[in-house]
């Protein structure tokens, strides 16, 4: 049940004006990266380069893009959501100006480069929408923003061939400066800053890994068209990206405040989500290209329509309108059906529209209409996958959340770009009129790869769990468990969060327990929030409103404790995890109690985890490990005899009693019987 909106947000900015400014602002990030296409084949004689530098013009924005969401989200969750996007915002109007004010190809680049970061604007307004919007609209408005990416490069290219036809080439960044500029006036005036943000230092070593990672690959997969895809720098390229991604898991898992949250990230929901990003993207993106090429090509090919500039953008201006008008049904059948099976059938719908392409292509109407299909499936698809993340996560994390899903479909837009310019490439041909063109296999070989990635994602997709369904009990307006009913019982995004709980999980001598999970639910059980602790034991959970709730706070290694508690804004008490959860037992020679032997515990795969001594009864015990397979080994160095046994640990304490004679292993799983209370909760087990 949603808490009453507290009149001081009612008082603020209108719902619908805060929507339309963050789709604008999504508008404009799809505007930036399609402005130049166009110009490319002007550009080297524009600049005085070759078609190669001419490319950084593209190539750069994606670097520039991909590198700074992951950061700019992270900052966002940190110090402001709104404060980054009037960064980002800047970063648009600094860039654009340097482009425009420039005749060199190294500061037109430097200008675009700029520019990229405002790629930035679509997680982080995303992350905003969810703060600030009551839950009924959430849904509607992440669509819509989802869809202007569609619209935006809809408008881009014939608004790219008007510009540049009738004015000079200057004015294009001019006009997308000038647009960023009235974007930035208007989220002073219209968006309301966060009070969702978490605390704590940056995570500058995995920023930088991350970076390094994502430029290598990225470089080589947009420039090994030209480079060739088996060429030394290429295939270096690739090898540093995976070395380094190999040294940034493990750092991401280690620090207690990483740029990504590999944990949460590998949650089912979230990594299936995110897997079938990279292959929605790539869909999406080879859809976008061959629909603006096949119109453009000569018509002596036997496919192409040799259209303009402006009259190329014009035809695709449909299919971009359609994403926008589907954003409020997109909406609809989320709140209906749940965000899961429209993921599914927008893959679904995509693959429809590719096979379409493959098969109809005679007319420019057929075109338009099965590139349409695939932007209507496109527009169901990217309404969904931010829905399901933001279901997924804490509540002050979803920028950073969003920002690593915008990430993966990024990969996936610059793949769909390699691989066909790739197959283009070495499918060119000589026209009648004595023009280079790609053959009409070469399209068809890309719908149909198309086609193979809308059903990897969807069939990715299907494997994400099915929210639990609740129905109320007739006369009573309770809900219970059960299958009817078409609201699922999920943490409801858009609460309008007012306020944020902090507080520290330690152990019994106060140490800190990184890793511990706080969970946030009310007394009748629908889920708030939760989070992770940090290497001070320090966590944030967001709350609607202050009030009675139930707290649940579990660690690997220590039995879980819960309460129901009185939750207000600011700093609660230390929750003290008092009970240890234990592998323990006997070490017996002969039935006899065997004492001061050693007891050591190592991984199934050789890893230490820890050492001990059994007292004079034989008892030994040591701290539960993670769960998974170990080693057991006793050595009684008096007769220097030892002797291993393999344990499987699980989530409870666990008991093995060994034999060091005769070897005979006897396991015990033991439960907790009682689970300690924090100081003015009441017992929960």
């Amino acid at each position: 049940m949603r808490s009453p909106q507290p009149e001081a947000t009612r008082s603020g900015p209108s719902t619908g004006l805060i929507i339309t400014v963050l789709a604008l602002c999504g508008t404009l990030v799809s505007l930036q990266q399609t402005l130049v296409l166009p110009l490319l084949p002007d550009f080297p004689e524009i600049l005085g380069t070759t078609s190669d530098n001419a490319s950084w013009l593209v190539t750069v924005t994606l670097l520039t893009a991909a590198v700074g969401t992951p950061i700019v989200s992270r900052l966002a969750d940190m110090f402001g959501k709104r404060l980054m996007l009037i960064v980002c915002m800047w970063a648009v109007i600094v860039g654009s100006l340097v482009a425009a004010l420039s005749d060199s190809l190294f500061t037109v680049i430097l200008g675009r480069g700029l520019t990229g970061l405002g790629a930035c604007l679509v997680p982080v307004g995303i992350s905003i929408m969810r703060d600030h919007l009551p839950s009924d609209r959430v849904g509607s408005g992440v669509a819509l923003m989802s869809a202007t990416l569609g619209i935006g490069g809809a408008v881009g290219m014939p608004l790219a061939g008007v510009i540049y036809e009738r004015w000079d080439w200057h004015t294009l960044f001019y006009v997308s400066g000038g647009f960023a500029v009235i974007m930035l006036v208007a989220v002073h005036l219209v968006v309301p800053e966060s009070t969702v943000k978490t605390r704590g230092r940056f995570d500058y070593t995995g920023a930088l890994l991350l970076s390094v990672a994502l430029t290598c690959f990225l470089l080589a997969v947009s420039k090994a068209g030209t480079w060739g895809w088996f060429s030394p720098l290429t295939l270096t390229l690739l090898a540093v990206a995976g070395l380094v991604l190999a040294a940034w898991v493990p750092w991401e898992l280690r620090t207690g405040q990483p740029l990504v949250d590999i944990r949460t990230s590998i949650r089912r929901t979230v990594l299936l989500t995110n897997a079938a990003s990279v292959l929605i993207g790539f869909a999406m993106f080879a859809n976008f290209l061959t629909s603006a090429q096949q119109v453009q090509m000569p018509v002596d090919t036997g496919y192409g329509f040799g259209m303009s500039v402006t009259a190329t953008g014009l035809a695709l201006l449909p299919a971009g309108v359609l994403m926008v008008a589907m954003s409020p049904v997109a909406a609809s059948m989320i709140r209906r059906y749940g965000p899961r099976a429209i993921l599914i059938a927008g893959a679904l719908i995509m693959a429809v529209g590719f096979i379409g392409r493959a098969l109809l292509h005679g007319s420019v109407l057929q075109v338009m209409v099965t590139s349409g299909i695939a932007s209507l499936g496109t527009a169901l698809a990217f309404a969904a996958m931010p829905t399901l993340i933001m279901r997924a996560v804490p509540i002050t994390e979803t920028a950073s959340a969003n920002g690593l899903n915008t990430l993966l479909r990024s990969i996936g837009t610059s793949s769909a770009s390699a691989m066909v310019a790739a197959v283009f490439a070495a499918s060119m041909m000589t026209t009648a009129s004595g023009q280079m063109a790609p053959s009409f296999s070469a399209y068809q070989l890309v719908f149909w790869a198309g086609a193979a990635a809308s059903l990897g994602g969807g069939l990715i997709a299907a494997f994400i769990r099915r929210p639990v369904r609740v129905r109320e009990e007739p006369g009573s307006g309770r809900e219970l468990p059960g299958p009817t009913g078409e609201r699922a019982q999920v943490k409801h995004e858009g609460q309008l969060p007012e306020l944020l709980v902090r507080g520290r999980v330690v152990g019994p001598q106060g140490r800190p327990l990184r890793q511990a999970v706080a969970t946030v639910l009310h007394p009748d059980g629908q889920h708030v929030d939760w989070g992770r602790t940090d290497n001070d034991g320090s966590y944030v959970l967001a709350l609607p409103a202050p009030g009675r709730y139930l707290l649940v706070v579990s660690a690997d290694g220590w039995g879980p404790q819960s309460s129901l508690c009185d939750l207000d804004a600011g700093e609660t008490d230390p929750i003290t995890m008092t009970r240890r959860l234990l592998l323990s037992g006997h070490v017996m020679d002969n039935g006899m109690p065997l004492g001061g032997v050693l007891v050591s515990l190592i991984r199934h795969s050789g890893e230490y985890v820890a050492t001990t001594h059994a007292d004079e009864t034989g008892a030994y015990e040591v701290g539960l490990p993670p769960p998974g397979r170990y080693v057991l080994t006793v050595v009684d160095h008096a007769s220097g005899r030892t002797r291993s046994r393999a344990v499987n640990v699980f989530s409870t304490s666990t008991s093995l009693d060994i034999d060091i004679e005769t070897g005979i292993p006897r396991p015990v799983e033991r439960t907790a019987a009682e689970i300690p209370v924090p100081a003015g909760g009441s017992r929960g087990q």
